[in-house]
């Protein structure tokens, strides 16, 4: 099957079919499951062990500090000594999340369940989208980082949708998943540098460094982290204190609805990448802040009105904003940056977005303890709006020169 719009050749120029893509995107989308998997139960476990607003974003944000942990470490080492090396250690911290997570009755045992899932999620954005590309090859890079970006929001989607279903059973599904996961790693057709990588492993010595991009690629990073760092601040604010707004102005505690309210928030993620797929780079990224832009304004305006279908409104318009945002980011990096940096790259990326969409929302979580839930979020929705118009300003005033180049010659930096 072939993404509409999107015309790639049945097999690239090894072979390795098109269908081996979509599957090489499966991994993410099984560690994305349980990114957000806990979700919808945050009120469940809040309500039995007994802790603060401020402490349910703590928990949301060790996650991030697992995933920033695992960024500075993973993408420069699946660059250099393969995708597997990475992603299968990262895979098994997966599966110890989910057993701890099945079990929890305390919030440090929730803080280690969220620590690593996020160093495993740090690892799949870096290693395992990078080998979405590899398993793509350069003629079908394009679709590798629709399929990549798609992967990602769908399974953090379907993970709160899940577990508001089958409540602490969705950690026994997960697992299943995961081991799926597994088998493809070990089976996946990788080829060019991840390959090489692989091979010269033991004779390559590993620096690890804080990840960048090659020379000449840094205006693609910035617009990609101008519009994919509201996005997911966004998104993140909705994960972690979404259900405490849905439980204040419906009376309910009800994971169903929590995780429903973000399965549709990431499905509109999911939906929007495929509906501008065919658009510019730029028009995508502008599309991207302009969507968080407003979504902000709608959160504002549904904790003052009390307004359900206002919150929806703007969890949809934070799920289209981080869709176009990472859609845009990823595809200008796959564009400009040599498969040998790729990983690295990712991985960039995803620490420009994830340090604010981890800081914001704990910060915006102790402010509505401290002043309310509606003063807090209309501050957050402030700051928020405000960043997400200077994104627009970014990518609106970048120079052109910079969304034409090529990886051709670009290996230094």
């Amino acid at each position: 099957m072939v993404v509409p719009g999107v015309r790639e050749a049945e097999g690239g120029e090894d072979g390795v079919a098109t269908r081996w893509v979509w599957t090489a995107a499966w991994p993410v989308t099984a560690v994305f499951v349980l990114s957000n998997a806990a979700t919808p139960l945050y009120v469940r476990w809040q309500r039995e062990i007994g802790f603060s607003k401020g402490t349910l974003t703590v928990i949301f944000a060790c996650y991030i500090v697992g995933l920033l942990g695992s960024l500075l470490v993973s993408g420069v080492v699946s660059d250099r000594v393969g995708r597997r090396p990475v992603m299968l250690p990262a895979l098994g911290l997966a599966l110890a999340a989910c057993a701890i997570f099945a079990s929890a009755s305390s919030v440090a045992a929730l803080i280690v369940a969220r620590l690593f899932s996020g160093i495993a999620v740090g690892a799949v954005v870096s290693a395992g989208m990078a080998a979405v590309t590899d398993v793509a090859g350069p003629e079908r890079r394009r679709l590798a980082a629709l399929l990549a970006s798609c992967a990602m929001v769908f399974g953090a989607g379907l993970g709160p949708l899940l577990a508001g279903l089958l409540g602490e059973g969705v950690f026994v599904l997960e697992a299943v998943l995961l081991v799926v996961a597994v088998l493809v790693v070990v089976r996946m057709p990788l080829r060019g540098s991840s390959a090489a990588a692989a091979k010269a492993a033991p004779a390559r010595r590993v620096r690890v460094r804080i990840p960048g991009v090659p020379r000449g690629s840094g205006g693609e990073l910035l617009m990609g982290i101008a519009v994919f760092a509201p996005g997911i601040t966004a998104t993140s604010f909705v994960l972690s204190l979404g259900p405490s707004l849905l439980s204040g102005l419906l009376d309910t505690t009800s994971p169903v609805v929590a995780g429903a309210m973000a399965f549709v928030m990431f499905l509109t993620a999911t939906g929007a990448q495929f509906a501008v797929q065919r658009l510019d780079r730029r028009t995508i990224l502008l599309a991207g802040a302009v969507s968080t832009t407003i979504g902000m304004g709608a959160l504002i305006a549904a904790v003052r009105a009390s307004s359900v279908p206002l919150l929806v409104a703007a969890a949809l318009l934070a799920g289209a904003g981080q869709g176009m945002g990472q859609l845009g980011g990823l595809s200008l990096l796959n564009s400009s940056v040599p498969p040998g940096r790729l990983a690295e790259a990712n991985a960039a990326l995803n620490v420009g977005g994830y340090v604010p969409a981890g800081v914001l929302p704990v910060t915006a979580g102790y402010l509505s303890d401290a002043v309310g839930l509606t003063a807090g979020a209309t501050v957050f929705g402030a700051v928020l709006m405000a960043l997400a118009l200077v994104g627009g300003l970014v990518v609106r005033t970048a120079p052109r020169a910079s969304g034409r180049k090529r990886h051709e010659g670009m290996e230094g930096g």
